[in-house]
């Protein structure tokens, strides 16, 4: 488990996510998912993987014994969190230090208390008493050849109440040979000036070498962080997207990318920014929580442009609306196409999806007139990319791509006298000049409706066997109230190797959802290189 290459020690970027990132509410990991999340964060390429608490709990003891002897770090040294020996007994005596040093981890975090009145009422013994559990513990892990951090739990919050005290607690650590002290700001209450001049003023009286830890209860953990950095702290703590208990902690991807893009920083091995975004989202698939679409840097829509406007200055420098280039965190610029949409935009968009509109002035301003017609009826072409290059194809090559016609479908619900209810649909269309006539039964009206489209198709058209629809929304429109209201419906489908939104729109939820699902199967023959008929 050790790193088979040893980190820039001058600077220090901790990950935190198995540990305080897994509080999160929703986030249950298994040793399964942390050993995935730390194989992830040492691709990325962080200096530290904290890895729980060894001894406090079985999963993250498991989690110790397999990651020694599962993964070959490259660029992480994996590390133990744990407390401060108890009071009253001596650090070799202690149970809980002993697990920490049974992990088998290079390094360990102590958590030790830092605020007079926590010292006093949770942990129940004296200020002095606090002292020498710091100094015993630190000295013994280090004569047991452990590297030290020590995490001073509440430490803005007690050098607020008393500043000579939670001095006394860095000093006392570092002089027992803690490499670093971790300033926490565990309620995440304070801001980014008030860290700034505590972190200079501790640095200065102590000359430990400084830490920050950050949770985001008032949205400035990146903030504060980096505000740490410039006040002469050398570590970060920070969780994979900003994972942690209550609001979260300090978002490692922003807080790396401005060490790197705006502080010139390298904190990561050469290459490793540009993965970036995909190490974002692996985390946040092995979590099972939804990337953040706005996120900083890594999120879908952080280079994502829909103003005309923006779209006419990007076309001559994409730098004018942009504060980096998308490519160095491994995302990309996209466009998108809405009723705000100019010919900028359509021929950028246009450029995106490899279609060449030449130039053509009459052929763009008749895509931007549909586009604005068709959103004022309902319509959204910004979540359906794939409905949008339909529409755009047709305009190019002058007519809709057919690969199959249409002549009626229906569904059916019947309600039966036992409760339940039955769901048939019928799709009539023509196809390569052959007309189909199927029936299927669903578990819904648009389910059985899919599955007649799918069993008219398939024969004819293979490819889509692979077609699966994987997530599918209705939105009431505003305007007409409760049943007369307009429906759109987005539907995304998965061919297995990517993933597409189409959209619909009608009075009838049923026929909004037939349109979305033509759209999505007409583009998923396109995917795969079909000739229309």
């Amino acid at each position: 488990m050790t790193a088979t290459s040893e980190p820039d020690d001058s600077f220090h970027v901790f990950d935190t996510t198995l540990r305080d990132g897994a509080q999160r509410e929703g986030i249950n990991l298994t040793v399964a998912d942390k050993l995935a999340i730390a194989r992830h964060l040492d691709e990325f390429g962080v200096g530290f993987i904290e890895g729980g608490w060894p001894g406090a709990n079985p999963r993250d003891t498991e989690f110790f014994a397999r990651a020694r002897q599962e993964i070959e770090f490259r660029h992480a040294q994996l590390v133990a969190f744990g407390a401060t020996r108890r009071a009253g007994t001596t650090a070799d005596q202690d149970p809980q230090v002993k697990a920490l040093l049974d992990s088998g981890a290079p390094v360990i975090t102590l958590v030790a208390k830092s605020h007079d009145r926590h010292v006093e009422l949770a942990l129940r013994t004296t200020l002095d008493e606090n002292l020498e559990m710091v100094r015993d513990t630190v000295s013994h892990l280090r004569s047991q050849g452990r590297r030290v951090f020590v995490d001073c739990e509440h430490f803005f919050d007690g050098y607020r109440a008393d500043p000579a005290y939670a001095k006394a607690v860095v000093r006392t650590a570092h002089d027992a040979g803690a490499d670093v002290v971790i300033l926490c700001d565990t309620n995440g209450g304070m801001l980014p000036a008030q860290i700034q001049a505590v972190v200079a003023t501790v640095l200065a009286d102590t000359g430990a070498r400084l830490g920050i830890h950050a949770q985001d209860d008032t949205g400035c953990a990146v903030a504060n962080t980096l505000a740490a950095v410039d006040a002469g702290a050398t570590h970060v703590q920070c969780t994979a997207n900003g994972y942690g208990e209550r609001v979260g902690n300090a978002n490692l991807f922003p807080v790396v990318a401005a060490l790197e893009l705006k502080y010139g920083k390298k904190v990561l091995p050469e290459g490793r920014l540009r993965e970036m975004t995909r190490i974002s989202h692996a985390i946040a698939e092995v979590v099972n929580l939804t990337p953040s679409t706005h996120q900083p840097y890594v999120g879908v829509s952080a280079f994502a442009h829909k103003a005309g406007l923006h779209a006419s200055a990007i076309k001559v420098d994409p730098d004018l609306y942009q504060h980096i280039d998308p490519e160095q965190v491994g995302n990309t610029m996209r466009m998108l196409v809405s009723d705000m949409a100019g010919r900028a935009s359509i021929e950028l968009k246009g450029k995106e999806l490899g279609i060449d509109l030449g130039g053509d002035r009459e052929l763009v301003g008749r895509v931007v007139e549909r586009v604005k017609e068709r959103e004022l009826k309902g319509y959204t072409y910004e979540a359906a990319d794939a409905s949008f290059e339909l529409l755009l194809r047709s305009e190019v090559e002058g007519g809709p791509l057919k690969y199959f016609e249409v002549e009626s479908w229906r569904a059916i619900v019947e309600d039966r006298p036992d409760g339940s209810h039955a769901n048939e649909a019928t799709v009539k269309l023509w196809a390569k000049s052959e007309r189909i006539v199927a029936t299927a039964e669903g578990n819904g009206p648009v389910n059985a409706l899919d599955r007649a489209l799918r069993v008219a198709l398939e024969k004819i058209y293979p490819q889509l066997a692979k077609l699966e629809l994987v997530d599918y929304k209705v939105r009431i429109l505003e305007g007409k109230h409760g049943t007369q209201s307009t429906t759109r419906v987005l539907i995304s489908t998965s061919d297995g190797a990517g993933e597409w939104s189409t959209v619909g729109v009608a009075e009838n939820v049923i026929a909004a959802s037939w349109q979305a699902l033509e759209d999505a199967y007409a583009y998923g023959l396109l995917r795969a290189g079909v000739e229309p008929a």
